[in-house]
């Protein structure tokens, strides 16, 4: 089993092809090729932590379809417009199997959240984090933090393996 992470896929959410400057010509576009991304490299036995912000505009029966076709073991950390739906239907109907309005610290080294969150040198943790997407004003990877916006990683989801070589060879 392999753990893996992605941020903000935003499944449905027609502006945010705008808004990120996505390279899809249609909403559709844009959510077959996150589905076959995620599914090429997560196994349905790996676990995955979605960061935030899974769908936006989407009938809630539609995203539980989405989930459903998603192979892996799903954990949310709920972002921003995730909240937009009620924490109880998250939790019970979904088909993730975790859900959290918080960050969660995993392996304990390891803090997941939505939007990156304030870290100092004396931190023995590293932050991974989504909601920034594509903005510049963040760095991909700094000594105490990992982007995992979709934007940043060609719309697939990135394993654990991966960020750890990343972070020790920066």
């Amino acid at each position: 089993m392999n753990t893996f992470f992605i941020a903000d896929p935003h499944f449905g959410h027609n502006a945010i092809i705008r808004y990120a400057n996505r390279p899809f010509g249609s909403v559709d576009e844009m959510n077959q090729v996150i589905l076959e991304n995620w599914n090429r490299v997560v196994l349905p036995e790996d676990e995955i932590f979605v960061l935030g912000d899974f769908a936006v505009s989407v009938e809630l029966d539609v995203i539980k379809s989405i989930i459903a076709s998603l192979n892996g073991h799903k954990i949310l950390v709920l972002g921003n417009h995730d909240r937009l739906i009620s924490f109880s239907w998250w939790q019970k109907e979904s088909g993730f199997q975790e859900v959290s309005r918080f960050p969660l610290l995993f392996n304990e080294f390891y803090i997941l959240s939505h939007e990156p969150l304030y870290m100092n040198a004396a931190m023995p943790y590293l932050n991974i984090f989504g909601h920034v997407h594509a903005n510049d004003i963040y760095r991909d990877i700094s000594p105490h933090g990992f982007c995992v916006s979709i934007e940043r990683l060609n719309y697939t989801p990135i394993s654990l393996t991966e960020i750890k070589e990343r972070v020790k060879n920066m």
